[in-house]
Formats: C-alpha cells, structure tokens, sequence
C-alpha cells in the first residue's frame, strides 16, 4: 500500500506556529493548488490543509509567509473528533515530511523581476545562515 503525495502551490496566508505540551513544534498552512483545466473554462484551485511538524514547522513560520510558492511531500491523513455539540467531524490533510521552498517570502505571484539581469546571479552566504 501507498500514501505518498506531492504538491505544487502557494499558501493562502501566513503559517500558523504553535507547540504541544511536550514542547513539540508544529505549523499549519492551506495550500492553494492549481486544478488542471480546459481552455474554455476559469481557473481553479483546491486549498489544501497542512500539517508540518518539528524543525521544519519552526522553518516555515520563519521563512515562508501569505503568497509563498512550495513544494510539499507528505502523506495524507483523513482524522475524526467530535465537535462541542458532540457531533462527529472529518479532518482531511497532508501530513509533510518535507517543505521546500520555492521562492523568496513575500513575494508577489503575478510580479516580474525587475531586473533581468539579476536573475542567475550568484549570490555569496555563510553556511550558518541556511535554515536547514
């Protein structure tokens, strides 16, 4: 058996962060992911729930924010609880092991760069400032 799912999109708003009791990191964010469609019709998109959990939670609340492009790799988990009125409710979300991030925080989804000649530049850092 297989649950394995990959996902391409962006978030809807910015990452929730919160701890367990234990002192456990984990995030949550909706993915926007881009439905396949014909020429005639709209765009769509399903907003997709989730759940990221220790390090990597502590990653994305940092660095990726509202608007952000990534890829997430995880699997799905379908979940039930029962709700102050005592019915029953259905939680369907991913469950990543990975996120990766695919542009800068912040920004703009429909913005073109700049400057094209920026683009490809090589740019220099130290080791103690990759997040990862």
């Amino acid at each position: 058996m297989l649950n394995h799912v990959v996902l391409i999109g962006r978030l809807v708003r910015d990452v929730e962060l919160r701890y367990t009791p234990s002192g456990i990191a984990v995030a949550n964010f909706t993915l926007a992911v881009d439905r396949q469609r014909s020429k005639d019709k709209e765009k769509e998109a399903d907003f997709i729930p989730i759940v990221v959990w220790q390090k990597q939670a502590e990653n994305c609340a940092e660095y990726i924010g509202k608007g952000s492009l990534v890829a997430v790799d995880g699997r799905i988990q379908v979940r039930t609880y029962d709700d102050k009125e005592g019915n029953k409710r259905w939680v369907t979300e991913v469950i990543a092991s990975s996120v990766q991030f695919l542009d800068k925080r912040g920004q703009k989804t429909e913005q073109e760069p700049q400057n094209v000649s920026d683009i490809g530049t090589e740019v220099e850092f130290s080791s103690d400032q990759i997040p990862f």
